[in-house]
């Protein structure tokens, strides 16, 4: 099912947090400009574009951001700025999105930003290398300093004489913590509660077509451990081995693990049982012509699966059906307790398989994947892109890009195809790929998840790719198709969130845990963003540049 250019941008909405919005394509993590119709080109610009030429930038392993010719970039907020009077920005961002506060002004409006998890040697000063049983040292305060520095932000971010700057102590700035109380989405209490405590392992992202954020938990067990069950369906419980925040807060793990939706106008924020728990890498929404959603979500952990919801109320992340792809024979597959008689065998309601999503989905033969990262839906086709990062334990080290093909066309469609889109590796020049993003022309924008205990070793694959990096692969123009790299990161970190403005000219871009293999805080593998401190911090950065304004023209060429 082809969409034309005309009828692309026609979707769009004009997103505002005063007014509702219905982009069909767009309103997922990633997707993120929405632009108004491009302006006709003349002879002589069409023909200079036609000469355009994308420079790939070559792998590096230096200590900085680097970027491509026609790029530059600066830094809008880093860990430890101040938000206001009482809050600062947490630590290692993820998932960023804008959404503006005048549908008519592309340059002033609120950004969110994921804060996945904490490195305690900056946040607390714990080093758990120095110990043999660090979780038997931390403090409390300590272990309060790391549940501050998770969850998000919201900040007030206006363009002025072409840098974006936060309005500090705007009444719209506010913190998202590991201690923020959080409404359970759902009419049945979780381990006797309606309400959690914080948000956490906050990895990737989306928005709402009613103009909330939406940030999802990935990697919970982590924090307070796990509920794992035998073959006789007893329950155990598997303590942290990372942070042991369950040693000072009695938390049950099922509480984390859910997609959480933020609302920006307030603050208060709910967790959606009805999407599954699991490892959440992201939440990428489709609205249907009548109002209902379809949000597609992937589980991020080696021989996991994708999901999706499809909702039956017009609106609802709550009301409707959870289905697991089987990506072998192309079917979504029910996680309906009422109808599936081998879920009834196992579980004892529908809320006991949304918990333990995970077993329902392989109970029915969910297809297991190589780590389902973030998903995009091309807005072109309206084909779904699934980054599958790697899988080591089965020698898949590069990972690739799956496409799903709903069947005629319909997000609420039952059956589909899947395929292969780009595989990594050497040959196409990427490797690991995680977070996507597609312009207002349908170019593909793709950051890479190479770990930091592999990345720049001899005897490692991921060698000839040096720091991690982020790729365009352009769809118009002479090097359609191909995968260029266009900036580099610093030394051990991860390029995150790529997220579009309205006007499609700047791309928001996270740096997330530069120097992270720091084992002596005074001799950090990273100093970057080289400011006062000396040490390596996480921030956000707005990248802009006549590169994105001809990325963003090329589709007239062909058009």
């Amino acid at each position: 099912m082809a969409y034309s250019r005309r009828k692309f941008i026609s979707f769009l909405g004009k997103a505002s947090i005063g007014a509702a919005i219905v982009p069909p394509f767009l309103i997922s993590c990633g997707n993120t400009s929405t632009p108004a119709e491009t302006k006709a080109l003349s002879n002589d610009e069409l023909k200079k574009l036609k000469s355009f030429v994308l420079e790939a930038l070559p792998a590096s392993d230096k200590d900085d951001l680097l970027l491509t010719k026609g790029l530059d970039y600066h830094t809008i907020i880093k860990w430890g700025d101040k938000i206001s009077n009482e809050d600062t920005f947490g630590f290692n961002n993820d998932f960023t999105c804008f959404i503006p506060l005048d549908k008519n002004n592309p340059k002033d409006g609120l950004l969110w930003v994921n804060h996945e998890y904490i490195n305690s040697l900056y946040i607390a000063g714990f080093n758990y290398r120095d110990y043999e049983n660090p979780l038997e040292h931390i403090t409390l305060e300590q272990v309060d300093k790391e549940m501050y520095n998770v969850g998000g932000s919201i900040v007030r971010i206006k363009e002025e004489n072409g840098k974006w700057k936060v309005i500090e102590n705007d009444p719209y700035n506010r913190r998202i913590t590991g201690k923020t109380p959080i409404q359970l989405n759902w009419d049945h209490p979780i381990k006797g509660k309606t309400s959690a405590i914080g948000t956490l392992a906050n990895c990737s992202g989306g928005i709402t077509p009613w103009n909330t954020f939406l940030t999802c938990e990935e990697n919970y067990d982590g924090f307070y451990g796990e509920t794992e069950y035998d073959e006789n369906n007893i329950a155990s419980k598997i303590p942290s081995n990372y942070y042991g925040w369950e040693n000072f807060y009695d938390y049950p793990p099922e509480h984390y693990g859910w997609v959480v939706e933020i609302n920006p106008q307030d603050g208060t924020a709910q967790k959606h049982i009805a999407l599954g728990r699991f490892a959440h890498e992201c939440c990428t929404l489709y609205e249907l012509e009548d109002k209902r959603v379809v949000a597609y979500t992937g589980d991020d952990s080696n021989n996991e699966h994708l999901y999706k919801f499809i909702s039956s109320k017009p609106g609802s992340l709550k009301i409707g059906t959870l289905y697991v792809a089987d990506t072998i024979n192309g079917k979504w597959l029910a996680l309906d307790w009422e109808n599936q008689p081998l879920l009834k065998k196992k579980f004892k309601d529908q809320t006991e398989v949304l918990i333990r999503a995970r077993e329902a989905a392989k109970i029915l033969g969910a297809t297991p994947l190589n780590r389902p990262e973030d998903i995009e839906i091309d807005p072109i086709t309206g084909n779904i892109f699934v980054s599958l990062t790697n899988n080591k334990s089965k020698n898949d080290f590069h990972g690739s890009i799956l496409k799903i093909e709903e069947t005629n066309g319909a997000f609420d469609a039952l059956t589909f195809k899947a395929s292969t889109y780009k595989a990594g590796g050497e040959e196409n020049g990427f490797s690991c790929p995680d977070n996507l993003a597609f312009d207002q022309s349908g170019n593909l924008w793709i950051t890479s998840d190479m770990s930091g205990s592999w990345m720049n070793k001899e005897d490692k694959p991921y060698m000839p790719f040096k720091n991690n990096s982020l790729f365009v692969i352009p769809r118009y123009g002479k090097d359609a198709g191909k995968v260029i790299r266009v900036a580099s990161a610093p030394r051990d970190a991860e390029l995150t969130g790529p997220w579009f403005s309205p006007d499609g000219k700047t791309l928001f871009l996270s740096v997330q845990h530069p120097g992270e293999q720091t084992t002596d805080i005074n001799n950090p593998t990273s100093k970057w963003p080289f400011d006062e401190d000396n040490i390596p911090k996480p921030a956000v950065v707005a990248i802009t540049g006549d590169l994105i304004e001809k990325m963003n023209k090329l589709n007239q060429i062909e058009g």
